[in-house]
């Protein structure tokens, strides 16, 4: 075992202790009633930001959101609420001194569609009037943008293919046949479900660019051109057909997925064409409206994995984007691309740098390219050369980065971002010069430095193949242990598996919340992890049982050799997603080494879960790229199902009925198990939640049964609880 680095840090408190003795342990209803700041808006000159705050009521559990203002140029300005008479969210500035929301309040005009498009002009950080209602389309509004010149705006909404305005209210879907409920679905529809909603054939997240002329829209283009045929695709070269698919992308696309040229004649957008194919394809392609309403063009065709983020430079002669190579691979790595917008020659500018990119942001005077990147256990901004690829890593916080993501270059090299830790949620900061940061709001530090913090320690160890495999030891901080007593611990394991349980927080599994009920939580970024090079991310496909396993073997008796408080004898483990199948495989492979198990919307059986799965292309590139019935071997080489026979431990299992991505027959199916082999276990179904756990009360409940499952296996008497 090797400790090559070992750093301890500790989580930020923003209030002293309480007076009189120990700040009390951060509990469930901390976590799910904390104030969360939403991703700032900039005004062009980079004067004021505005974001959101929402709060969550801590009896009725119920979520309102306030939008504040804050000056960026005067360090000791204060948020100022915004009255907007009225719920208002997603905000942004204009380039005419008006602040555009979105609002579901009553309004006028006939309009079906209950989200609509209202402004207010501002003056010196303040409304200088009444909110005016611009748009009146007889569809739910589900996203929005306003062109740099002010003069148009773009709107998204759900919207039949072969519908030629924002809105038709003769169209039906057409899978509801009737006369009974039931849904009808024909082969070769593409995703019948996805994520956590049935498709509705026909129907797309769709765009449309109308005229803003005396406070209201008028006309109307569409940017995926018009559908011929009554909405069939059409083959045939780039630009010669209109474009069937969804933008923004689902089920996680957002405003990222479509920007504004910045002279305001067109749009660049990211979709995936939606055919038969889809649920096997990762190939998400960026496209190019002139808002004719003629077919966008395709600027990224040749290449059939996923092209996403477009990014142009403020001065219109540089598209940047980010790709990935290998198609069918939702892990591969993201390089930067740089598109020339006049001659369309394309060069990769960070091919050589072994990190993968996931936003993107221009300084005003285009010097530069501002993106965030996961690196070692945190997410830091870099700063990019366009001109040679040249990379740098930015130390915008003292000590370390943790996670920095919203980032937005202002004038004058300042840069706005958020970032949060393991210790404390988001926070917005301002860097200036690039040098470190400062915060600039305090919508929970103070609330949360009621509560005791926690430290993070650090840790490196040689893992599965000799490799170099880190983790992180949280606990609370300064805990007084009665003699001779220790602590019990939680083996975390994330999910992906192409993922990391990096210093970042999470109001799911959020180690500070499960160490402050007095756990030691040992996480290990095993073979498959993001943030360590595409090699290392790489080698979990097709050893899904192997080296993650030898990971998480090492790496729980390195932290125990590193923490003399933590009890050996007294450990539970628990995951989610991969992590939960790393749950039911360490049943049939590990099962002596804990006391109980946590898993959550884990795989039981991989071939039910080839077949039971919405996104096909996952399974099929985690087994070799083929499907189950091409090589049934590889799919069962490292399928839970075959060590039931060896199940011993005692687990809880923990399901979503909309889970469409592990569908929640797999935790059934755990469970059964557990019940034949006499195991004791419990198995907990929210109806109403999908692959995460996201409704308040749904998550105090969550907690509740892990916090009680846990200490029922782990606490004794002579603890340190």
């Amino acid at each position: 075992m090797s400790s090559a680095i070992i750093m301890a840090i500790a989580a930020i408190s923003a209030a002293p202790a309480l007076a009189g003795g120990q700040r009390a342990p951060m509990g469930v209803q901390d976590l799910v009633t904390l104030p969360q700041l939403g991703a700032p808006a900039v005004s062009g000159d980079g004067h004021y930001a505005v974001y959101s705050v929402t709060k969550t009521d801590p009896e009725t559990y119920e979520r309102s959101a306030q939008l504040f203002i804050r000056d960026l140029t005067d360090t000791a300005a204060a948020p100022i609420p915004l009255d907007l008479g009225g719920p208002a969210f997603d905000a942004s500035f204009s380039a005419d001194s008006h602040l555009y929301f979105m609002s579901d309040r009553a309004h006028t005009g006939g309009a079906k569609g209950a989200v609509q498009i209202w402004r207010v002009e501002m003056d010196k950080g303040a409304p200088a009037g009444t909110p005016t209602q611009i748009t009146g389309v007889d569809a739910d509004i589900t996203g929005y943008s306003v062109s740099p010149d002010g003069k148009k705006i773009l709107l998204f909404g759900e919207i039949a293919r072969n519908c030629l305005s924002f809105g038709c209210s003769d169209t039906a879907p057409a899978h509801l046949a009737g006369p009974g409920t039931g849904r009808l679905y024909n082969a070769g529809v593409g995703f019948i479900r996805h994520w956590d909603q049935w498709e509705t054939p026909g129907i797309y997240s769709r765009g449309f660019v109308f005229d803003l002329i005396d406070s209201q829209i008028r006309g109307g283009h569409l940017i995926d051109g018009r559908a011929p045929n009554n909405g069939a695709a059409l083959d045939g070269p780039a630009g010669a057909g209109a474009l069937i698919g969804d933008t923004p992308t689902k089920p996680f696309g957002g405003g990222e997925d479509a920007v504004w040229a910045p002279d305001s004649t067109g749009i660049y957008f990211a979709a995936r064409k939606a055919d038969a194919i889809e649920p096997r394809s990762t190939n998400i392609d960026i496209y190019w409206s002139d808002l004719s309403g003629g077919a966008p063009v395709n600027l990224t065709q040749s290449n059939t994995a996923l092209d996403t983020v477009p990014a142009p430079s403020p001065d219109g002669q540089w598209l940047a984007y980010a790709a990935m190579a290998r198609p069918g691979y939702e892990a591969d790595r993201l390089v930067i691309q740089l598109r020339n917008r006049a001659t369309g020659e394309t060069r990769a500018i960070t091919q050589d740098f072994d990190r993968s990119f996931h936003a993107i942001s221009w300084t005003p005077d285009s010097r530069w390219i501002i993106a965030s990147a996961q690196d070692t256990l945190d997410t830091p901004a870099f700063r990019i050369d366009p001109r040679t690829g040249k990379v740098e890593r930015l130390d915008l916080m003292p000590g370390n980065e943790a996670n920095i993501s919203a980032i937005t270059a202002l004038p004058g090299n300042r840069l706005l971002f958020t970032r949060n830790s393991i210790g404390a949620p988001s926070e917005l900061f301002l860097s200036e010069k690039w040098r470190q940061a400062r915060p600039l709001t305090n919508i929970a530090a103070t609330e949360l430095g009621k509560r005791a913090s926690v430290v993070i320690r650090r840790f490196s160890f040689l893992g599965a193949d000799g490799d170099t495999v880190w983790g992180q030891i949280t606990k609370l901080e300064g805990k007084d242990e009665p003699k001779g007593a220790k602590m019990p611990a939680i083996l975390y394991v994330h999910g992906g598996p192409q993922g990391t349980f990096n210093d970042s927080w999470s109001t799911r599994w959020n180690p500070r919340v499960v160490a402050s009920q007095g756990y030691a939580v040992i996480s290990v970024d095993f073979h498959g992890s993001t943030g360590y090079g595409q090699d290392f991310t790489d080698s979990v496909s097709t050893d899904w049982g192997g080296k993650p396993l030898e990971d998480l073997q090492k790496g729980l008796a390195s932290a125990l050799v590193l923490d003399p408080q933590i009890d050996s004898a007294r450990v539970c483990a628990m995951g989610a997603s991969y992590g939960g199948y790393m749950m039911n495989w360490i049943e049939g492979n590990w099962a002596d080494r804990f006391q109980c198990l946590v898993q959550h919307d884990g795989v039981f059986d991989m071939r039910a879960m080839y077949y039971e799965t919405e996104e096909q292309w996952f399974m099929e590139w985690e087994n070799g790229g083929k499907a189950y019935y091409e090589d049934p071997a590889e799919y069962e080489k490292w399928n839970p199902v075959h060590k039931v026979a060896d199940w011993k431990t005692p687990m809880l299992v923990i399901t979503g009925e909309k889970d469409f991505r592990i569908p929640y027959s797999q935790g059934i199916a755990s469970f059964t198990a557990l019940q034949r082999l006499g195991i004791p276990a419990q198995l907990l179904v929210f109806p109403d939640e999908n692959h995460w756990v996201l409704k308040p009360a749904n998550s105090v409940q969550w907690h509740s049964t892990v916090f009680a499952w846990l200490d029922k296996w782990l606490k004794t008497e002579g603890s340190v609880n």
